[in-house]
């Protein structure tokens, strides 16, 4: 008779054999039941089943109908032992088998649609795809390929094409569900992109209630958003952006030059240019009388092969100031210097 705690035991082992996935329980099905076969027909046949391990490699290789023929029954019983494993340890075999092609086809399907898990550490998060991310991506993939790149889009069904190397997330930004999914605790980096087909007030609402979720799943990560609108710059920083990219003022700025510009000059082109082939580099000086001037300083990092060509001052910028400057405790070096070698790792 069976109490109420056999019951609860039952049930409860019930629950969790129903929790292993159906692979592992096929798995373990094809191995109890060949194994028993195995242990019948060494029984039977001791003679020619010397071992019990002898009569389960046969009894596998039997249900797999391969039949290499080194192990065969001589009697009748253990020939009806050789048909049932045939009708049923081969079905099954064959069901796992089908079962296990079937999961690997629906996970890369999943992963395409952006429905797998990302389980790596030290990547870089890209939230929203358009042609910037693409641009950026494709240019972290040429200069720092071991870089792991996961992608969250709520607008995409599917991975985008020819990016088979970058792991696509499908879903809304702001929901911890989806920045879970994408392993934003362990990331190295955020960047939030604007969403241009929104009106530019909108898009930088969103861009602020993302930014604010990342920040509320990883405290320290370092966060870059796009920002369109002035407004929004100071509460982007409330949400705990890092660094606010402000595309218009730059833009605007730029379209000042090109169509100011002196004859024979090409700005858009020379700007381009120095951000592929140089990167900015900032370095806060402890000690204001390593350098008597600007220009013993910039002499200095011109043999490091790093050009200097201003300083951050009490937040206010001084672009290429007189050789004659002197310099003051805590003022930050701002610098150009070349992009490290490919595979050359950026901290």
């Amino acid at each position: 008779m069976h109490t109420k705690g056999d019951t609860m035991t039952i049930s409860s082992l019930k629950q969790v054999y129903f929790k292993i996935p159906k692979i592992i329980r096929l798995l373990c099905a094809v191995l109890v039941l060949l194994t028993i076969f195995g242990a019948c027909i060494h029984y039977i046949e001791p003679n020619q089943f010397k071992t019990i391990f002898d009569g389960v490699w046969w009894a596998f290789v039997t249900g797999a109908t391969v039949g290499y023929g080194d192990f065969v029954p001589l009697s009748t019983t253990g020939r009806l032992l050789g048909i049932a494993i045939i009708l049923s340890g081969g079905g099954l075999l064959a069901y796992y088998v089908s079962t296990l092609s079937a999961t690997a086809i629906d996970r890369q399907t999943n992963k395409t649609h952006g429905h797998i898990s990302f389980r790596g550490t030290g990547h870089i998060v890209f939230i929203g795809w358009n042609e910037r991310t693409r641009q950026l991506i494709d240019m972290i993939t040429v200069k720092n390929p071991p870089f792991k790149i996961v992608l969250i889009d709520q607008t995409l069904m599917e991975r985008p094409k020819n990016y088979p190397h970058i792991h696509f997330i499908q879903g809304n930004p702001t929901m911890d569900t989806t920045l879970e999914k994408a392993h934003i605790s362990a990331a190295r980096r955020v960047l939030v992109t604007a969403n241009t087909s929104e009106s530019e007030s909108h898009a930088d609402n969103m861009t602020i209630l993302t930014t604010l979720a990342v920040r509320g799943n990883h405290r320290d990560v370092p966060i870059v958003v796009e920002i369109l609108t002035d407004n929004h710059i100071e509460n982007a920083t409330r949400a705990g952006a890092n660094t606010i990219i402000r595309p218009n003022d730059f833009l605007s700025t730029l379209l000042y030059h090109e169509l100011i510009h002196t004859p024979k000059t090409t700005p858009f082109e020379n700007i381009l240019q120095l951000l592929n082939h140089q990167h900015f580099e900032q370095i806060s000086l402890s000690d204001p009388e390593q350098y008597s001037d600007f220009r013993e300083a910039a002499k200095a990092y011109l043999n490091q092969d790093r050009i200097l060509f201003g300083v951050i001052r009490d937040n206010q910028w001084i672009i290429h100031p007189k050789h004659s400057f002197a310099f003051k405790q805590h003022d930050i070096l701002l610098l150009l210097t070349h992009w490290p070698k490919p595979n050359q790792p950026i901290y």
